[in-house]
């Protein structure tokens, strides 16, 4: 049995093969991929050749958000059976490190990128089969699709990101970039409680969503300075928010974060851009405005599931492109030459 997938080679060199499925250990299940949705970070994956600071080793696989169908289970597996339709948490941990025994698991040094050196290259989600331990798949409800199941893996950002944050009823939150995670942040900050809500882009076609999915107010960023964009979020707003989650990972924007969040407030740093970035520190100290980063998750999966199956949230409009597996390259060229209204590219992997 043979699997197919694309490897990265190069900058923007991403090339279809085969390869042998390995074996299966006894705690590991067998995943036919449906559904992959691609991502900004998948973006600088391949046009980049890193994420933030950290350079990806090639070759490599490609796709981290899937949901797919059980068709082999390990010996010792017992949480899922054969015809299950699962999310895929993608990554995986050492189980042994502090960082894992202290719930932090996504922290642990070992849960960043799967290695694909070897003689058998390790395949993206972004392929026909993918092998993952059985406790980083969850099953889907009846009532939630596969292409839902695959946005469960940015929906769990923003359930960490909201969580970080400690959204709650009443809360005040500045939304920096409506991309899928600043939507899904919309979102999950609405279901948390939030009632006063400002999201930020630089697409009129964007905020527009944010409209119909219920932030209570827009701005259209431009060519304001950071400072003078900070006033504008506190007379929309009218007062200064609470929380700010920053997803866009724009260096001005990150300053804007710091400049507009109230004193005592929280900046969830959500977005990944350069390695490094000139912040007002000094302002955001003297005020006492938490900074804080984020790494995926930590056990946000189920939530995440809940969330969706109970009907506390709808993801289903941000998917507004759909490609078959084989027009990989050409969702990859879409999705970075920024088509307008394109928010979330769903590939078929069926």
């Amino acid at each position: 049995m043979e699997n197919e997938y694309p490897l990265m080679y190069g900058i923007g060199d991403l090339r279809m093969g085969k390869h042998p499925i390995p074996d299966l250990g006894p705690h590991e299940v067998l995943v036919k991929i449906s559904k992959v949705g691609l991502c900004g970070s998948d973006l600088s994956v391949v046009y980049k050749g890193r994420l933030g600071d950290r350079d990806v080793p090639l070759p490599a696989g490609v796709g981290h958000e899937a949901a797919g169908v059980i068709v082999k289970c390990g010996s010792a597996v017992r949480n899922l059976r054969i015809g299950d339709r699962v999310a895929i948490e993608p990554g995986g941990n050492c189980r042994m490190c502090d960082f894992c025994k202290s719930g932090k698991y996504n922290n642990c040094p070992d849960a960043c990128f799967h290695s694909a050196a070897g003689p058998t290259p390790t395949p993206g989600m972004l392929a026909r089969y993918f092998k993952q331990r059985a406790d980083l798949c969850f099953k889907l409800p009846d009532n939630v699709s596969q292409e839902e199941g695959a946005i469960i893996e940015p929906l769990a950002v923003a359930v960490h990101g909201c969580r970080r944050a400690k959204v709650t009823a009443g809360s005040s939150v500045l939304i920096c970039g409506a991309g899928p995670i600043g939507l899904l942040s919309l979102l999950v900050a609405k279901a948390m409680g939030a009632t006063n809500i400002l999201t930020t882009d630089i697409r009129e076609s964007r905020l527009s969503m944010a409209k119909k999915m219920g932030s209570d107010h827009t701005l259209l960023v431009k060519s304001e300075t950071p400072q003078e964009l900070a006033k504008k979020v506190a007379q929309l707003m009218g007062c200064m928010p609470e929380i700010t989650i920053e997803c866009s990972g724009v260096d001005d924007c990150i300053r804007m974060a710091i400049f507009a969040t109230r004193s005592g407030g929280v900046v969830i740093l959500a977005g990944i851009g350069t390695p490094e970035v000139k912040l007002p520190i000094v302002n955001a100290a003297v005020r006492e405005v938490d900074l804080l980063g984020i790494f995926r998750y930590n056990n946000c999966y189920p939530i995440a599931i809940d969330m969706i199956a109970k009907g506390l949230i709808d993801v289903r409009p941000l998917i507004t492109h759909r490609f078959k597996f084989e027009e990989f390259n050409k969702a990859f060229e879409m999705f970075k030459a920024g088509a307008d209204g394109a928010i979330k590219c769903m590939i078929s992997c069926e």
